[in-house]
């Protein structure tokens, strides 16, 4: 998982699959099949390994506003974790695909989908309780906040510092219509 999540799909060889796994190729294949296989494995693993800070936000019985919070400076301190690559794997495992690594990146941007409807599926919860304006899409806001984590996960890739990312995160915040504040989201 981490030789994908620090390399991405295409740039991880069988070489290296080996080396970190102490196998041979015949043992790899006999036990994953192919590298897409494993690829897959590891994209679970990393989805319930990892990625617990966004479902524990996002599940909090908090208002909407903390809940983002919670998201965003999770994400802050989850992309830049010491012994850890930079970022998130669904964002950085896709950054350079090929058309023959087209199923991989369909897979990837699954990932990044569904992480996109939870926070929209959040962000309508908390507009249906109050806490944001009611002409609010929380389609256009999810978008916006999924692509904040997705530009956060590329600055740690490039060796940002959790507080710069947590500086990010801030600024996105200040930029959130929580509590009916700001008005100019329709």
């Amino acid at each position: 998982m981490h030789l994908f999540w620090e390399h991405g799909y295409e740039a991880t060889s069988l070489a290296m699959l080996r080396e970190a796994m102490g196998l041979t190729p015949p043992q790899i294949y006999n036990a994953f099949t192919d590298k897409e296989t494993l690829f897959r494995k590891a994209l679970t693993h990393y989805h319930e390994t990892e990625i617990g800070f966004a479902v524990e936000a996002l599940s909090a019985p908090v208002s909407t506003g903390e809940a983002i919070r919670r998201l965003l400076l999770g994400a802050a301190k989850a992309y830049s974790r010491p012994g850890k690559p930079g970022g998130c794997l669904f964002v950085s495992g896709a950054l350079a695909a090929s058309p023959q690594a087209q199923a991989i990146a369909d897979e990837l941007r699954t990932y990044r989908k569904a992480s996109e409807t939870a926070i929209a599926a959040r962000l309508a919860k908390g507009r249906a309780a109050g806490d944001l304006p009611e002409n609010l899409s929380v389609e256009g806001l999810a978008k916006y906040i999924a692509s904040v984590m997705n530009g956060m996960s590329i600055q740690a890739r490039d060796g940002a510092s959790v507080e710069e990312l947590r500086a990010l995160a801030q600024t996105a915040l200040a930029a959130l219509p929580v509590g009916g504040q700001n008005q100019a989201y329709d």
